[in-house]
């Protein structure tokens, strides 16, 4: 037994395998190739035109920084019935990027429900306490828990139908200076 374990324990060399010599290149008439050509180009779809995009500034270096949890942080801003907490970020990305805490002022009010959307690149929620029920066009109306995360395509219709007393969310979009437009 002690010979078989031994012979098991030797490690394995490896082998180089010979290569096979690879066939060269069929050449092809310069007639041929046209033919092959003008197939390939007859037979594809045109490609679908590609949306013009905003042309990009330049972007600043970003900067270090730094966001510790102080109640004092909690400011009015934005909307009457939300408290927001500025995590610095606009000002680390020269106004490339907005992160904020958001607390929900209870209880949920008509203010609260009015219909609106952000003129934004980017914009993405994360639910860090409580719940919030939104209404959004294309989608209805959705429920989001401690946990749930969404993204608003920009310009996207949508209107807050309730949140819980305790309703905290994390907001991160681009960029940083955007404005909210309210449908009537």
């Amino acid at each position: 037994m002690a010979k078989h374990a031994a012979k098991r324990a030797k490690p394995k060399v490896a082998t180089k395998r010979a290569r096979k010599p690879t066939k060269p290149a069929r050449k092809v008439s310069a007639s041929a190739a046209r033919k092959v050509a003008t197939r390939k180009t007859v037979a594809r779809k045109p490609a679908a035109r590609k949306p013009a995009r905003r042309a990009a500034r330049p972007r600043a270096k970003q900067r270090f920084t730094v966001s510790h949890l102080r109640e004092t942080d909690f400011v009015d801003g934005l909307r009457s019935y939300a408290r927001y907490r500025d995590l610095g970020v606009a000002q680390a990305t020269d106004g490339m990027v907005q992160a904020h805490v958001i607390r929900m002022v209870p209880p949920c009010t008509d203010e609260a429900r009015k219909a609106h959307y952000h003129d934004v690149e980017f914009q993405m929620v994360y639910v860090l306490k409580g719940s919030m029920t939104t209404d959004f066009d294309g989608q209805g109306p959705i429920t989001m828990h401690a946990g749930s995360c969404w993204i608003q395509p920009p310009k996207i219709k949508h209107t807050v139908l309730d949140y819980s007393n305790d309703c905290e969310v994390l907001e991160i979009i681009l960029p940083a200076d955007f404005e909210t437009v309210a449908l009537d």
